[in-house]
């Protein structure tokens, strides 16, 4: 069966303690909801599920709480996943397949996430006594288990990427989200109507930027951030022509030492599932956690880098775990026009996902 996005929406990104730091996951994600079923023309008596990827919410099933606060019926269980930054283009992968065997004809899926609102991590020790930590183990082998900065390093080491380059693309960045004028997908929240972390980051300013691991640094790292995305997946028939065809997706594990470059294989298996190539593509939102990563993904898959992120990418806005891998599909929802379209995020663990949209 085919399966077709109607309607996609997001609040904008605002670093930790910001604008959102005071609101919950379901009052961030609510008002997004309720959104993307008013554009849809859905009611919410229609809708038979809500997924929702979350990675810091330690529990609870925020989607049944997201389901409740925006009015959906109470029959609408929620369901909340957790594979880290590669939840928000799983949760689509997710609706999809439900959608395609007909177990569900209309489901919200995305992801919210406020990293002002994590609540503390502690695991007991032999003592019982809690011990605090902030990076939850992605691998039974801690010598196979990198810190997320330290292995961007890595990677920009074995590709040889300088951090001049990595400086440059994060330039860029900014620059194109500043130039961008116009986000008709961002859900007005908290006084926040665009995404707040955009600024005029200049080489030199680019330059002096703290360093966090080798060629890595504050600039060249997507800073920790609030934010929800949703989109509205349903029967072909129900979109009736409208919004964008779900033409393939793919999540696959790769080496947890290299986990910038997970995307690549999920690229290339979601690219020959949909029969296209990557000169095909007339637009890719690649995720920016770090821009090494970015800038490997886009050479292990062999994207034209004039079509990458034309808005800006995570660098500009931020980097909300859970909501992350659904603002780069929403980003595509409103910006492409003809042909097809990719999004592709890497996760902790060495996990990448892919998201092939089509229009037409």
């Amino acid at each position: 069966m085919t399966v077709r996005i109607l309607a996609a929406r997001r609040t904008g990104v605002a670093p930790r303690g910001g604008a959102f730091a005071r609101l919950r996951i379901e009052d961030l994600a609510a008002p997004v909801v309720q959104a993307v079923l008013a554009d849809a023309g859905v009611d919410p008596e229609q809708v038979d599920e809500l997924i929702v990827a979350n990675a810091l919410g330690a529990g609870g099933n925020p989607a049944r709480r997201v389901a409740l606060a925006a009015g959906l019926p109470e029959r609408v269980a929620g369901l909340t996943i957790d594979r880290q930054c590669a939840g928000g283009l799983d949760a689509i992968a997710l609706a999809a397949a439900l959608v395609a065997s007909g177990q569900a004809r209309i489901v919200l899926a995305g992801g919210a996430e406020s990293y002002s609102q994590a609540p503390l991590r502690a695991m007991r020790g032999a003592d019982g006594a809690p011990q605090f930590y902030d990076q939850a183990p992605f691998t039974p082998w801690p010598e196979r288990d990198p810190d997320m900065a330290q292995a961007a390093a890595a990677l920009a080491q074995a590709m040889g990427i300088s951090r001049a380059e990595a400086d440059h693309w994060a330039v860029e960045s900014h620059a194109k989200a500043l130039a961008a004028k116009d986000f008709p997908e961002i859900v007005a929240l908290a006084g926040l109507s665009r995404d707040a972390f955009s600024r005029n980051l200049t080489a030199a300013l680019a330059a002096r930027a703290p360093v966090l691991a080798g060629p890595i640094t504050a600039a060249t790292a997507a800073v920790a951030a609030d934010a929800a995305a949703f989109v509205l997946v349903v029967a072909a028939d129900l979109a009736r022509g409208r919004g964008l065809r779900i033409a393939a997706s793919a999540t696959l594990g790769a080496d947890p030492l290299q986990p910038g470059l997970a995307p690549v294989p999920a690229i290339a298996r979601a690219l020959a599932e949909a029969g296209l190539a990557p000169a095909a593509l007339a637009q890719a939102e690649i995720m920016e956690a770090y821009a090494v990563q970015a800038i490997a993904c886009l050479r292990g898959a062999g994207l034209d880098p004039r079509r990458v992120n034309p808005k800006g990418g995570a660098l500009a806005r931020g980097h909300p775990i859970g909501a992350s891998g659904t603002i780069l599909a929403v980003r595509l929802f409103h910006d492409l026009r003809d042909g097809h379209g990719l999004a592709a995020i890497a996760s902790a663990g060495g996990i990448g996902a892919a998201l092939v949209l089509s229009a037409g």
